[in-house]
């Protein structure tokens, strides 16, 4: 679909707003995309109802608004809609909706929890898992990437630095599934009173489990990140275990990290890995290039997928004091929506071809886990260690992988989600 250049923001603030935009293909999107990055400045999106956002499409204009919280607030939520008061009071805040000090700290505490010595045994551990992922897959010969693969490594990795007992794994991969599978989908008047409903009851389940684990690991401490959680301190605070108090987090609080780990550490690797061997099936001669010096090219391969396949499309932002971006004043209290899909394809950033897939692409400044700030991506370290060690095995072990098909897309505005994907190799 091309947008001619007289109309181009109307049109494309238009298409943002309808939800059958996001369940065209890719390239369509895209070129909407390149038509409002190639504008004056933002266009405003009419959400209906008196609602609406500015949209920023373009890099420099996304990355300045991630790096001045104290403008661009994240609170109420980054997520569309956002999530009702009653919903936050309900799971507690989750760090990725909250700003300065309330987020500083929460950070903080999770920041200390990542000692090296944990994260020394958690890349041991994504190897020997993406080793056994790959044996499993040899083994019982299966057709869909997603399930088999795909989903496994993050899910299993999460857990055991977590230390989720075996018991609760498979709920667990279960309620996140239930929990995130119509993020940002607009549905029927049927729909919208029935999965929602649903997709809470599987985040209430979920941190019931882990608030349960919790309470065990601040009585039997072991070495998995959840005892550390419950158990951090913090110089000047109070009583361990209150909620807020600056020690250790409280259920409520563990409950909402662990379900933005599960969901956001799941979802958005499982989605890079599976966009990943797309690229790789469609582009044979950066297969070839990486597989015949897998060290040399794998972190710009990593990165490159990351880029082209933009696993998080947009979060929103509320405008918290007037500041002057991208050509336009913004006022308190307005609503901006920052995508990193427009923005992971800017002509001024990545070249005259931005749609390319380039394995050697250097620099890369892609942002894939977020424009910088207080809010880029924690688990980023983690996510591309995973994708590496997923590789590896993949490049070097069966012979002739390669996606049979197109990806089945969920139709999402928020996050670049695949249901499924089918695939074959030779053991």
């Amino acid at each position: 679909m091309t947008i001619p250049a007289q109309g181009t923001a109307a049109a494309g603030a238009a298409a943002l707003a309808d939800p059958a935009f996001w369940t065209r293909p890719p390239t369509e999107r895209l070129a909407v995309f390149a038509g409002l990055r190639a504008l004056d400045g933002p266009v405003f999106v009419d959400e209906g109802r008196g609602r609406g956002h500015w949209a920023l499409v373009r890099h420099a204009d996304v990355q300045e608004a991630s790096r001045l919280p104290k403008v661009f607030a994240s609170a109420p939520g980054v997520t569309t809609p956002e999530p009702a008061r009653w919903v936050r009071a309900l799971f507690g805040d989750s760090m990725v909706n909250l700003d300065g000090p309330d987020h500083a700290r929460l950070r903080r505490i999770v920041q200390r929890a990542f000692t090296p010595r944990l994260l020394a045994e958690a890349e041991r551990d994504i190897d020997a898992v993406a080793a056994r992922i790959v044996d499993d897959m040899l083994e019982r010969r299966p057709d869909e990437f997603v399930a088999a693969v795909a989903s496994r490594l993050p899910l299993e990795v999460i857990c055991n630095m977590m230390g989720i007992p075996e018991r609760y794994r498979p709920e667990i991969a279960d309620r996140v599934n239930h929990a995130s599978e119509h993020i940002g989908v607009e549905r029927g008047l049927a729909a919208r009173l029935r999965i929602p409903g649903r997709g809470l009851r599987a985040l209430a389940r979920m941190q019931r489990m882990v608030a349960g684990i919790g309470r065990e690991r601040r009585r039997n401490p072991g070495d998995d990140l959840i005892s550390a959680l419950v158990r951090a301190e913090l110089p000047g605070s109070g009583a361990a275990g209150a909620e807020g108090d600056g020690r250790g987090l409280g259920a409520r609080q563990l409950g909402a990290f662990f379900s933005l780990l599960m969901v956001a550490g799941v979802e958005t690797t499982r989605n890079a890995l599976t966009h990943g061997l797309t690229l790789l099936t469609d582009h044979p001669d950066q297969r070839e290039l990486w597989r015949g010096d897998f060290d040399r090219y794998a972190d710009g391969a990593v990165d490159e997928i990351i880029r082209h396949s933009t696993p998080i499309i947009q979060f929103r932002r509320t405008v918290r004091a007037e500041h002057l971006l991208g050509g336009r004043t913004f006022l308190p209290g307005e609503k901006v929506v920052l995508y990193y899909a427009s923005a992971n394809r800017d002509e001024a950033v990545f070249g005259p071809d931005p749609d390319a897939f380039d394995i050697t692409r250097d620099p890369n400044p892609h942002l894939g886990f977020g424009g910088g700030g207080p809010h880029y991506c924690l688990g980023a370290h983690l996510a591309r260690q995973e994708m590496r060690a997923l590789f590896r095995e993949l490049l070097t072990r069966p012979r002739d992988l390669r996606a049979t098909g197109l990806p089945d897309l969920a139709g999402s505005s928020f996050d670049n989600r695949v249901r499924s994907l089918k695939f074959t190799f030779t053991p």
